[in-house]
């Protein structure tokens, strides 16, 4: 679900060691663009240019590496959608529509391949693996972000328009890196977005 960014950039300045954070930068970028199982740790071995001792220091096993690497993106996006609604205090609507104009300019950019973490679910089946549970907890904090949000809007029955709203932006990121031509608007994705908190409004 990350919009833009990366692991790297979500833990530059934060104390993070410097070898540590090149083999997450290397991590990053790989699994990202070609795929988790796809990846083995002796390439992002050899991309970060780190020993086999040094890297298992750091990361025990590969999926430490891949948790890792999802939260790194999760924190990310936490921090994009914090700064989103701080721009737009006072004002649920403008930030609900700064998202979806935000997930429409994701699938845009060169290199987009999805939402990194239905990409990870898809290559985990195991809802019990600490992978599928890292996507868990990203995803139940945007739904929760999404429930503040419609509150703010003086929603009380939300649960469902939430769950609606989880949907449309999944839709949206894999619309984007199918690059269906023409690719839907921002203004398509807000539409459907406003259909659906004005069918909560009225079953209230």
């Amino acid at each position: 679900m990350a919009v833009r960014g990366s692991t790297a950039q979500a833990e530059a300045g934060t104390g993070v060691p410097p070898v540590r954070a090149r083999i997450l930068a290397a991590a990053d970028t790989r699994f990202y663009a070609e795929g988790i199982r796809a990846v083995s740790a002796d390439r992002i071995i050899a991309d970060a240019e780190v020993s086999k001792v040094t890297f298992y220091r750091h990361f025990p096993t590969k999926d430490d590496l891949v948790v890792a690497y999802l939260r790194g993106r999760s924190e990310w996006e936490r921090g994009f959608f914090g700064r989103m609604r701080a721009e737009h205090a006072g004002d649920p609507g403008a930030t609900l529509v700064a998202i979806a104009q935000s997930l429409v300019d994701a699938g845009c950019t060169a290199g987009f391949r999805g939402c990194p973490f239905i990409n990870a679910a898809a290559e985990y089946p195991d809802p019990a693996h600490p992978v599928r549970q890292t996507v868990a907890e990203h995803r139940t904090w945007f739904a929760g972000m999404l429930d503040e949000l419609l509150a703010e809007l003086g929603l009380t029955e939300r649960a469902a328009a939430v769950d609606q709203l989880v949907m449309l932006r999944d839709g949206a990121m894999v619309a984007g890196y199918l690059g269906t031509d023409p690719a839907p608007g921002a203004e398509t994705l807000v539409a459907a977005g406003r259909a659906v908190v004005e069918a909560a409004r009225q079953a209230e």
